[in-house]
């Protein structure tokens, strides 16, 4: 049997795939948990093999925190993020974080199964599209310099953007306002980017900043 979590903040989302999971393919639902430290709880209880991680959780921690989180505690417990952002910034990051797979919410349930049996057996998924987009981004990355590239290249294009508008100087809610994001999301992206860049002061990002001519001055 697959021991699996659900964790999302949503609990009629939760309910609906227990209901539709459990018993499917061997498949048992051990647990629910509606944010990130209580799946961290219950993950440690239960020991799943495979833990179903929601991205947005604005109450509690949030998944690619948890996920982040559990990967240390549990390195043998398999995470796959279901999710309704098809966005390649998340993509990418919760690869990097140790996410076995990424699942957008919107997929067939079929296919679902098959991503919970694919990395419950150690194997790694990602949904069609996603898989194409992820080889054209390393192909342009290896055409850019591949393995010589710097710690610039392995920004995202939000993430870059950001770090320009924190250089200028504004603050997180008006580059949210500008961007038409959350402050959260802001802050998620400059904490990943001070650290692919190895970066801990504001003073540190802008001398970067400007040896890559990210600023200018009329």
């Amino acid at each position: 049997m697959i021991k699996l979590l659900i964790c999302d903040d949503h609990a009629v989302v939760r309910s609906g795939l227990s209901m539709l999971l459990h018993g499917k393919h061997d498949i048992e639902v051990a647990g629910e948990a509606s944010e990130g430290d209580e799946a961290i709880r219950m993950a440690q209880e239960l020991l799943p093999d495979v833990v179903l991680m929601d991205l947005s959780m604005p109450h509690g921690k949030d998944g690619m925190t948890a996920t982040t989180e559990l990967k240390k505690l549990l390195p043998d417990t398999a995470i796959l993020i279901l999710t309704m952002h098809d966005d390649d910034e998340y993509l990418f990051r919760a690869i990097q974080i140790g996410a076995s797979g990424y699942i957008l919410k919107n997929a067939p349930h079929d296919e679902l199964l098959s991503a919970i049996q694919c990395v419950a057996k150690g194997d790694a998924y990602l949904y069609p599209t996603a898989t194409k987009r992820l080889m054209s981004e390393y192909l342009v990355k290896m055409k850019q310099g591949g393995e010589g590239a710097g710690p610039y290249d392995a920004l995202s294009e939000r993430e870059k953007e950001i770090l320009a508008w924190i250089a200028k100087g504004y603050s997180n809610k008006e580059i949210a306002d500008s961007l038409v994001i959350s402050v959260k999301t802001v802050e998620t992206h400059k904490s990943n980017l001070m650290e692919k860049l190895g970066l801990k002061t504001r003073p540190e990002l802008i001398k970067f900043a400007l040896k890559k001519g990210l600023l200018t001055f009329e």
